[in-house]
């Protein structure tokens, strides 16, 4: 049993790592473009802003174990298969692009407008503001909100168990749930909530020293 929780934790920290990666290298652009292209700000284009944010939107309304099943002949054409770790990273993938694009355009919405309005005048590019001013202001606010992104697909992870993707939630589910085995259930939890404890002391580290 000891080998099974340790392949399982392994298999939910796989999982989680490789969708956060794929979520923060797509979320991100996708954020700041969502938030330049807004009403009033450097490239306004409402009619491609409102396209996507609706996209995004309807996504992000659809419960993640939905969205799994919806997705599984996505998957299937991406890694040949619907069950497994690799497969449970598709939709934990895109669950994650849709959560940053949220926080980086949320972080980016508190950064004051004077800043923007300065480099402008003084003869900055847009490209130039959106790099030097707008991100490393808003850089506090998309660790600590990327913290919770993270907790959240840690929690999705395990309800990706229930449909085959492995992990900490199928060990869960197979041992715990179907063959009533308490203490399985009880040593998941335990490990779920030291990996989010973790993540969120780093979380916190890590915003701390981006401040001072």
């Amino acid at each position: 049993m000891t080998e099974l929780i340790l392949e399982s934790t392994w298999q939910t920290i796989l999982m989680v790592t490789l969708s956060s990666v794929i979520g923060l290298l797509v979320g991100i652009p996708l954020g700041v473009f969502l938030f330049i292209t807004d009403k009033g700000h450097l490239c306004q284009n409402l009619w491609i802003n409102r396209s996507a944010s609706l996209i995004i939107n309807a996504i992000r309304s659809i419960p993640y174990i939905i969205l799994v099943i919806a997705l599984i002949p996505m998957t299937r054409l991406i890694v040949g298969t619907s069950i497994g770790t690799l497969a449970a990273t598709v939709p934990l993938s895109i669950a994650a692009i849709m959560l940053f694009v949220r926080i980086v355009e949320d972080a980016l919405r508190i950064v004051p407008t004077g800043l923007t309005e300065a480099a402008l005048s003084m003869g900055a590019t847009r490209m130039q503001v959106t790099k030097k001013v707008l991100l490393p202001e808003a850089l506090p606010s998309i660790v600590s909100g990327s913290t919770l992104v993270i907790i959240s697909l840690i929690g999705f992870s395990a309800m990706a168990g229930a449909v085959g993707g492995g992990g900490l939630g199928d060990l869960a589910i197979r041992y715990g749930y179907q063959r009533y085995n308490l203490t399985v259930v009880l040593e998941v939890i335990a490990i779920l909530v030291v990996m989010v404890q973790c993540i969120q002391v780093l979380g916190d580290r890590i915003t701390k020293k981006i401040r001072k």
